[in-house]
């Protein structure tokens, strides 16, 4: 019997049926449906040799020691928060991601969230087609020339600064260190970063280390003109903590991509106009999705070949 390729996240037709034709010498198993996770594992876990995953959904040490011929662990996305990569690293199996593939789809998005939660446009839409026309509507404030305040300049945050730039946006931003050659103001405090800005945009990873960096005090620093935009992981902020200052006009809005209940919507904020909220599509269009694919078979192909890896975490 072939040893098995295990696609843990949802992949098109097209998709799974590229992977069969790049990879003959493994039988593709495609099991999408978390709960369904440990029933797959069970039944085919002694011929795994490689998994791809999602960096939201992961992937565990128990699970990775249910398949013990497991060679690779892949994200498909950038994210890798969920993947236990120390337990992968000390047990010998590789870990890659998809680095750099949907960076400009993600930083357009941001883009579109900005303008989306300062000029309203979903309330604005919903009451034109109500009937109620501009005069009876306050001012929505511009985009154009507002400071932006990036919370994680990776490749990423990096990009949108860069869009940012197009709108005549000052960027200040928040790191553990300062990035060098970048001419853009560092702070080295959150909540300094925070009174500065008209948007907080978060842009850094996930995991324990970054739980809820985005708090209540962050909030209030922001204040009650500024709008926080999010398209890294939920969990980075804490969403009873915004639903209550976005009820108590602490801060005027914010557009989320993500979001600490999904795949489930986030309920505390359902009934707010000032929030704009997607299902976490800021890094999928059919260019980026192609490109993370395209990625994840060059890691495959690489590994089953001995070569390094092209994006190793």
């Amino acid at each position: 019997m072939k040893p098995v390729l295990l696609a843990l996240n949802h992949l098109s037709p097209a998709h799974l049926e590229l992977l069969t034709r790049a990879f003959p010498t493994l039988e593709l198993v495609h099991q999408p449906d978390v709960a369904q996770w440990d029933a797959s594992i069970a039944a085919v876990g002694e011929r795994v040799q490689a998994v791809l995953t999602l960096g939201s959904t992961g992937l565990s040490a128990a699970h990775m020691q249910a398949m013990p011929g497991l060679t690779l662990v892949s994200a498909l996305g950038v994210g890798y928060e969920n993947i236990d990569v120390a337990h992968a690293h000390a047990q010998g199996i590789a870990v890659a991601n998809g680095a750099g593939t949907n960076d400009e789809c993600v930083a357009d998005h941001a883009m579109g969230l900005m303008l989306a939660s300062l000029r309203g446009i979903v309330r604005l839409d919903r009451l034109t087609r109500e009937g109620v026309w501009r005069t009876a509507l306050s001012l929505p404030p511009q985009l154009s020339h507002k400071r932006l305040g990036i919370v994680g300049l990776g490749t990423i945050g990096a990009r949108i600064a860069q869009r940012a730039q197009g709108f005549d946006m000052e960027v200040g931003y928040h790191n553990r260190s300062p990035r060098e050659g970048v001419a853009h103001r560092y702070f080295a405090d959150l909540l300094a970063l925070a009174q500065w800005s008209d948007v907080l945009l978060v842009a850094t990873p996930g995991g324990a280390g970054t739980r809820h960096l985005v708090n209540a005090q962050v909030l209030d620093a922001l204040g009650p003109n500024g709008h926080l935009v999010n398209i890294a992981r939920g969990s980075v902020v804490d969403t009873a903590a915004l639903a209550e200052a976005v009820r108590a006009g602490r801060i005027a809005g914010a557009g989320l991509d993500v979001y600490e209940s999904e795949p489930l919507p986030p309920t505390e904020l359902l009934d707010l106009d000032a929030v704009v909220l997607t299902p976490h599509v800021g890094g999928w269009s059919p260019e980026a999705v192609q490109a993370s694919i395209d990625r994840f078979v060059a890691n495959l192909r690489c590994h089953l070949e001995g070569r390094p890896l092209v994006s190793p975490v």
